[in-house]
C-alpha cells in the first residue's frame, strides 16, 4: 500500500517519462503495486482486503431487515443470517455491519450532538433556567449537590450547595438562589426532574404545584431529549465546574457556599456580554418580588452527635442530652420557621432550638447535665505511679506458693480443707 506522498510522487514521475520499474526501484515498492496506483485501480491509504467481504451476499437482506426495524438487535439478526448460510463468528458479523454502516440513523433516538442549532431569543426577565450538578468526593465528604439558576438573557448565575436532591432540599435551594438573584421571573425552565415533572409527561408534580403557586410562576419543562433548550444553564454548569469547582480550597460546605457566592458576584458577573458585563445586563432584567418567607417545606437530615453533645445543621451546632453522644439523630426544620426539632430514631422529641446562623447553642438543661457528666468523671486521686517499683505483694506470693504446691493443684471441694491450705501458706 502506497502512502499519499508516494502516490503523488509516482504520478509525478510517470508524467516525467519514468518507467514503472524505475519508479518501483526508486520507491522501494513492487512493480505491480506501483502499476495499480498509477492506473487508478487502488487508492492511497486504503488497504485492499485479502479476502472478499463475507457479508456482501447478505447486504440486501440486512438492509431490508433494518428498514423493518432500525433498532433490531444484532444478536437476533445474527441468528437469522446464520440460518441463511453466514459462517463467520458474531464479532466478525458485528464488525462488518458497523463498518458497512447498514443500520439507518434514527433522529428520534439521536442526541443533540450534531443537530442543527440556532440562537434562542431570551427577553429580559422572561425565565430562569434550573439545573443540578453533582461532584463526588467533596472536600467535606460525600457528594456535593449544587443547584444553579441562570438568567439566560444576561447569563447571571447563582447557586446553592445542598446535601441532597430530594424535593425539600430542592425547594430550599430554589429559594436560596432566588434570594441571591433578587427576585424571580414569571417562568421557570427545567429539564424533566422527577421532583418537578411527572416522569413520562410534561405535567407538574402535584407535590411541587404549591411551590410554583407560592412564588407565582409557571413551569416550562424542556422537550424530551432536547437538553440544549436550556443551554444557558448548561453553559453555566460547565463554566462553574471549570472555573470555580476545580480550584476550590474550602473544606466545609459553609466555606464552599461563601466561595461560590463570592465567585458569582465578582468574577462571573464581570464577564463581557455584548459590550457590557453580565452584571450590567442583569440590571435590566426586572424581576418579580419574592414572597417574604420561603415555601414551608420540611427538611429532615440525619446527623451524628459529637463528643460535646451537639449536632451540626446548616452551619450551626445545637445541643442534645449528653447521654446521646455518638448516636444518629434526625433534625427537622420547616423552611421559614424560627425553630427546629431534634428527634431520636424512634421519633421521640429530644430538643427544640431556635434557628441560628452559626456558633454553638446549648439549652440550659443540656448545659447543666453536660457539666455534671464532665465534672463527675473528674477525680482527686493522684495519677498512677506507672514507672515505680511494684514487686509481687502478699496475695500474689500466696497464690504463687499454692501453684507450686502439689496439694494446691488438687480440686478443693471442702472449704475447711481450703482454709487449712491458706493457713499453711501463711
Amino acid at each position: 500500500m502506497l502512502t499519499q506522498g508516494e502516490d503523488v510522487e509516482a504520478h509525478a514521475l510517470v508524467n516525467r517519462g519514468w518507467s514503472i520499474s524505475a519508479i518501483a526501484r526508486h520507491l522501494g515498492r513492487d512493480r505491480k503495486t506501483v502499476r495499480a496506483y498509477v492506473r487508478g485501480e487502488r487508492s492511497p491509504g486504503v488497504r485492499r482486503p485479502a479476502s472478499p467481504d463475507p457479508l456482501e451476499p447478505f447486504v440486501p437482506y440486512l438492509a431490508a431487515r433494518f428498514l423493518d426495524d432500525p433498532h433490531l438487535w444484532l444478536t437476533a439478526l445474527f441468528d437469522e443470517v446464520r440460518l441463511l448460510g453466514y459462517a463467520r463468528s458474531y464479532p466478525s458479523f458485528v464488525r462488518w455491519v458497523r463498518r458497512a454502516g447498514l443500520r439507518p440513523h434514527c433522529e428520534r433516538c439521536a442526541g443533540v450532538k450534531g443537530r442543527a442549532t440556532i440562537e434562542i431569543d431570551h427577553p429580559p426577565g422572561d425565565e430562569i433556567q434550573w439545573d443540578w450538578f453533582e461532584r463526588r468526593r467533596a472536600p467535606w465528604g460525600g457528594t456535593a449537590h449544587v443547584l444553579l439558576g441562570t438568567l439566560p438573557h444576561s447569563s447571571r448565575v447563582r447557586g446553592v450547595i445542598t446535601t441532597s436532591e430530594d424535593q425539600p432540599h430542592l425547594v430550599d435551594a430554589l429559594d436560596g438562589v432566588l434570594r441571591r438573584l433578587g427576585g424571580t421571573t414569571p417562568a421557570w425552565r427545567t429539564d424533566r426532574l422527577a421532583t418537578v415533572i411527572v416522569p413520562g409527561t410534561a405535567d407538574v408534580q402535584a407535590s411541587f404545584a404549591p411551590v410554583a403557586r407560592h412564588y407565582g410562576v409557571v413551569i416550562r419543562p424542556c422537550p424530551p431529549r432536547r437538553g440544549n433548550r436550556k443551554g444557558s444553564v448548561e453553559a453555566s454548569v460547565r463554566y462553574l465546574c471549570g472555573r470555580w469547582w476545580r480550584t476550590l480550597t474550602a473544606r466545609t460546605i459553609e466555606e464552599a457556599q461563601a466561595s461560590l457566592d463570592h465567585f458569582c458576584e465578582t468574577i462571573a458577573d464581570a464577564r463581557p456580554r455584548e459590550g457590557l458585563t453580565v452584571g450590567e445586563l442583569a440590571a435590566g432584567e426586572h424581576l418579580l418580588p419574592l414572597p417574604p418567607v420561603p415555601y414551608p417545606a420540611s427538611l429532615e437530615v440525619t446527623v451524628s452527635v459529637a463528643a460535646d453533645a451537639t449536632v451540626a445543621f446548616r452551619g450551626a451546632r445545637y445541643s442534645v442530652p449528653p447521654g446521646l453522644i455518638g448516636a444518629q439523630l434526625t433534625v427537622r426544620s420547616r423552611l421559614g420557621s424560627p425553630s427546629l426539632e431534634i428527634v431520636g430514631t424512634a421519633g421521640s422529641l429530644l430538643a427544640v432550638h431556635r434557628v441560628a446562623r452559626g456558633g454553638v447553642h446549648r439549652l440550659p438543661e443540656h448545659r447543666s447535665a453536660l457539666e455534671a457528666t464532665v465534672l463527675g468523671a473528674f477525680t482527686t486521686r493522684p495519677p498512677c505511679e506507672r514507672k515505680g517499683n511494684q514487686p509481687p505483694g502478699p496475695a500474689a506470693r500466696a497464690a504463687a506458693v499454692m501453684l507450686r504446691s502439689p496439694e494446691a493443684r488438687e480440686v478443693v471441694v471442702d472449704l475447711a480443707r481450703y482454709a487449712e491450705l491458706v493457713e499453711a501458706v501463711r
